[in-house]
């Protein structure tokens, strides 16, 4: 209860249905927070985390610009009023089509991590700025992004040096070290990654503009796998930031410019469901044992997709809390399939909830503002997406 705002509980309390709240005060808030660690670092929002338009147009007003993955996105965000040059194509993952559309919309600036790749942005959007993306082991994550993206170091000068023979201007380096990345470890290694290739490519007679340091910055709100708070060491990760930024000017004359794609941190910690009841049962397993399931009308299909890796805080708001005589139960969503369900009550525990709950009874699924709408289906199994309401600072009756 303590990490919701005013705003977020006097409207997850109001509420008779089922619906995700943004406190769009508690993002610019995280977003001046995060400029202020952060001086002289741009901030291009991930806008696969919420793209809700009260939610970028909210950001673009604080001086942020935007990561986009296709000419969808680069649409949705050039109607915020951003210039195009506060906007990039920031997938590795393009077809020719995409490109060509992204350079009819005004972008000039392309992620990269192939020579194909780069041939066809050669083509589709001529003298574009191009940055290559760099591949990281992911470890500290909850998610790696290990794989699907990013290159070696020595395709980075490759890729960079076609690029220039392309007509290209090889402009940058971008590193991810992991969605909800839990250490500052893999912010350092990520650094001594991208010294090691700016030294290179200089050999290579190449100068670079800029360098972007991706996503993974942390939400705070979560909880571990035993219930308790994942408390990201996020005070270390923005010293090494810090750290790493300085240092890297200093050894390359101070002309680097520094770009950061926040997603999950911005948007996260100030998002909640509200959801219900459905059922709290009790069932004998194969087994003999009886298992206690609770089933909530929200769940991985209709708006918890990350519940494969995420442990929510679930309030019941109409019990005490914590409840006296709590029962140990399996956490589910409501469709017939058996992946819609908590994986962290299925293997390693169950959550303790209140054994009064009834069906009807509201339930407040906390830290659901990253993903939650991105990752709507259209209705699997007949549950219908999650409406969601943007929630506006009252005016102040002194101006």
């Amino acid at each position: 209860m303590n990490s919701l705002s005013p705003a977020l509980r006097s409207a997850l309390t109001a509420s008779t249905d089922d619906r995700i709240f943004y406190d769009l005060a508690g993002i610019a808030r995280r977003c001046t927070a995060l400029l202020d660690e952060l001086p002289g670092v741009a901030v291009r929002f991930a806008m696969k985390a919420c793209p809700v338009d009260e939610v970028l147009a909210e950001l673009a007003s604080l001086g942020a610009g935007f990561d986009a993955a296709g000419p969808q996105e680069i649409a949705q965000a050039l109607r915020t009023g951003v210039p195009a040059d506060r906007v990039h194509y920031g997938n590795t993952v393009k077809s020719d089509r995409g490109i060509a559309e992204a350079y009819r919309l005004g972008i000039r600036t392309f992620a990269t991590d192939s020579l194909p790749d780069v041939t066809a942005i050669a083509r589709h959007a001529p003298r574009s700025r191009v940055f290559c993306r760099l591949a990281t082991d992911g470890e500290g994550a909850l998610w790696g992004l290990s794989r699907k993206f990013g290159c070696s170091p020595a395709d980075a000068v490759r890729v960079l040096t076609a690029a220039r023979d392309a007509g290209l201007t090889p402009a940058g380096l971008s590193v991810h070290v992991g969605s909800q990345q839990l250490t500052s470890k893999a912010w350092s290694a990520a650094f001594d990654l991208l010294g090691e290739v700016l030294l290179d490519l200089r050999r290579h007679g190449i100068e670079l503009d800029h360098l972007n340091l991706g996503g993974g910055l942390p939400a705070l709100g979560y909880l571990d796998r035993h219930g308790a708070a994942l408390d990201p060491p996020l005070d270390e990760i923005f010293h090494t930031v810090r750290q790493g930024v300085d240092e890297l000017r200093r050894l390359h004359g101070g002309a680097l410019d520094f770009v950061l794609e926040p997603g999950r941190h911005l948007v996260a910690d100030h998002g909640a469901v509200r959801a219900h009841v459905y059922r709290l049962t009790s069932r004998q397993q194969l087994d003999g044992e009886h298992e206690h399931w609770l089933y909530l009308s929200c769940g991985k299909f209709n708006g918890l997709y990350e519940m494969d890796q995420l442990q929510y805080r679930l309030v019941f708001p109409t019990h005490p809390d914590p409840a006296p005589d709590p029962v140990p139960a399996v956490v589910a969503g409501p469709t017939c399939d058996s992946d819609d369900t908590f994986p962290h009550t299925r293997t390693t525990g169950r959550t303790p909830v209140p054994r009064t709950l009834a069906s009807g009874d509201p339930v407040w699924i906390l830290s659901t503002g990253a993903y939650a709408v991105s990752y709507l289906t259209q209705g699997f199994n007949g549950f219908t997406p999650l409406p969601h309401t943007v929630l506006r600072p009252d005016p102040d009756p002194s101006t």
